[in-house]
């Protein structure tokens, strides 16, 4: 029962619909013929009348959609006394604009969540008591208290005790962070089990959960709304339905056949053609692990010529591998790897869990260290079992040992460097792999048409020229900052533009570019939200499977609306003459309707092809190269 009121709450029109058929029908059963035709006809001028108004704001907006050829039919049909097939016009029209707010409600969903999680009420110590305040009113220095499970609402530093954290939403680690007096803590983050104090570094306005969810904000509502697939086709065959209708109507002498003529021109299969297979496109990419937020969105990955690609995590793993241990001096291979890890084992960056990860690997046991202070971007220094340890790029080494020297790299590779008691250690060289289903889904999308792609990438110059030749990428931009991907997006010239990331920094540039996919099987929540497609799957060739998913869904929406406004035609110039009374004429739009709409669930996809593309190896995948569609 609440499902059914959810239902009826979300679609009014509709679900009145529905009740006002089921109720003229019984009254008819009853023998009350009379007031069923006083219910239907009024019912149905009622909905011709709301929509009407609809039709004039868009008319007056110069957009001129297949409504007014639907109002049209159920003001004609009343007017001869039609009642049934103007309420069953009403029934399919409402029901196809259902349709439609279905798939609009599902575009937004992801977006609300993030911004109903942005927090609004911070918790601000005014001398022994605790005032809640809103977060604008929030000043640099003010000491927060953070309950347990509550979002750090603006950007600061831990004042005392330790913290458990969870950053998933913001780097797209699941596991949970500790944090220690003088750490910083990062908004967004989501408190653990104990109530926590912090002194804030940052006003709202500037820390970075914040001018995430305004970026994202600001771009969902600049994005111009996609018209109706269907709306397209409304002019032309708007203007035949009137002339055939008036053609009827001068040759029979009877204003009955001009209602008769626009029955049968309903565009009932122009309404609901497009939605049905949009959201049956939708529904298949999902089965696969692709969620595709809205139709619009469809239609603009079937149009795709230019695809960007976040570096790490998207074309690369995203996890450097430790490729290889160089010592320096008297250090030892195994020594200079503990005491790296020692140090790193405090840090949340990629680099430092390699480094962790490696020397666990390699069994090697990790002292306690203490005394952490991390340089974002640079590196970080620890005493590890009373020697002080500095490791992280050369520049920052450089000044705590004076002998150190760089090293020399491999193309992809990069080195963190480790100073101890303020002597050069050594370097440890780290390499993360390109993937190996990037170059199939570079060669995939050239085939559905994309004519250029782009890397962007925070890492330097040569790293990224490596990749980028490796996998064909016609152009990259390297050491890029998020406003600097942004800008990039902006600029390109061969548009629409899809962009790939994933990870916190990609949230800005998913959200301006056409189409954003985040990869969110191991980017972060931030991501995915700002996103309009998600790949919950770790497998990048899904990118290109959802380009083809909207290939298919838009030819097969094509070739529903075509289904219909030919069979309509063909009806119209048959009710010129008489043949097709107006009740018989709206069973025959029926049948037309169960055509298009059986036409337009073939974007669902077979079932054979479903489990051939579920079984078959990441390896094994001849048809993601020859263009032709598996799913």
């Amino acid at each position: 029962m609440k499902k059914l009121w959810q239902f009826a709450r979300h679609y009014p029109s509709f679900a009145a619909t529905i009740v006002v058929a089921l109720i003229g029908l019984i009254l008819m059963l009853s023998g009350v013929s009379l007031a069923t035709q006083i219910l239907i006809s009024a019912f149905s001028l009622l909905i011709a009348g709301i929509e009407s108004v609809g039709m004039i704001k868009a008319l007056l907006r110069k957009h001129y959609g297949i409504d007014i050829l639907a109002i049209t039919a159920i003001i004609a049909t009343v007017i001869v006394q039609e009642y049934w097939a103007s309420i069953i016009i009403v029934l399919m029209f409402t029901g196809g604009e259902a349709l439609e707010d279905f798939a609009e409600r599902r575009a937004k969903r992801e977006l609300t969540s993030l911004l109903e999680r942005s927090p609004l009420i911070a918790h601000r110590q005014d001398g022994e008591t605790t005032v809640d305040v809103a977060i604008t009113e929030v000043a640099i220095g003010d000491v927060l208290m953070v309950k347990p499970g509550e979002v750090v609402p603006v950007d600061g530093k831990l004042m005392t005790g330790d913290a458990v954290l969870d950053e998933s939403s913001l780097t797209g680690e699941s596991l949970p962070v500790e944090r220690i007096a003088g750490d910083d803590l990062i908004s967004g983050s989501v408190n653990g089990p104990t109530a926590i104090f912090m002194i804030v570094s940052h006003r709202a306005e500037d820390s970075q959960y914040q001018r995430i969810v305004a970026l994202v904000a600001e771009a969902a509502e600049s994005k111009a709304p996609f018209v109706r697939m269907a709306d397209r086709y409304a002019v032309p065959f708007t203007i035949v339905a009137y002339i055939l209708a008036a053609v009827g109507w001068i040759i029979s002498g009877h204003a009955s056949r001009f209602a008769e003529v626009l029955v049968v021109a309903t565009p009932c299969p122009l309404i609901i053609a497009a939605p049905v297979a949009f959201i049956a496109g939708m529904s298949r990419a999902a089965r696969h692990g692709i969620i595709i937020k809205n139709a619009g969105t469809l239609e603009r990955l079937a149009k795709v010529k230019t695809v960007a690609f976040d570096k790490t995590g998207t074309l690369t793993h995203g996890q450097p591998d430790l490729v290889d241990i160089r010592p320096a001096g008297s250090v030892t291979d195994i020594e200079l790897l503990r005491l790296a890890a020692a140090a790193e084992q405090s840090s949340a960056h990629t680099l430092a869990h390699s480094i962790v990860m490696a020397a666990k690997f390699r069994g090697i046991p990790l002292a306690v260290c203490d005394s952490v202070v991390e340089t974002t971007a640079h590196g970080l220094t620890a005493v590890v079992e009373g020697q002080t340890v500095v490791i992280g790029k050369f520049g920052f080494i450089s000044d705590a040992a004076p002998n150190a020297e760089p090293t020399k790299l491999d193309a992809g590779e990069l080195a963190v460097y480790v100073a101890v008691n303020g002597v050069f250690a050594g370097a440890l060289i780290l390499r993360d792999e390109i993937r190996r289903d990037a170059a199939e889904t570079i060669l995939w999308l050239s085939r559905l048409g994309v004519k250029h792609t782009l890397m962007l990438t925070g890492d330097g110059k040569a790293t990224a020229a490596h990749v980028a030749s490796a996998l064909g990428v016609t152009d990259v931009q390297a050491e890029c900052l998020p406003i600097d991907k942004v800008s990039a997006v902006q600029a390109v010239v061969d548009r629409p533009v899809m962009m790939v990331g994933d990870g916190v920094n990609d949230a800005p540039v998913l959200a301006v570019a056409d189409i954003g996919v985040a990869m969110g099987a191991r980017g972060s929540t931030a991501a995915s939200e700002s996103a309009d497609v998600v790949i919950m799957k770790d497998d990048l060739q899904r990118v290109a499977r959802a380009v083809q998913v909207g290939h298919e869904t838009i030819r097969i929406a094509s070739q529903s609306i075509w289904i219909g406004m030919v069979l309509s035609l063909g009806l119209m110039v048959i009710a010129v003459f008489g043949v097709v009374p107006a009740i018989l004429g709206a069973g025959f739009q029926e049948i037309i309707d169960l055509v298009t709409i059986l036409n337009a669930l073939r974007a669902l996809g077979g079932r054979a092809n479903v489990a051939r593309f579920v079984t078959r190896s990441s390896l094994d995948r001849p048809s993601a190269l020859d263009g032709t569609l598996v799913s």
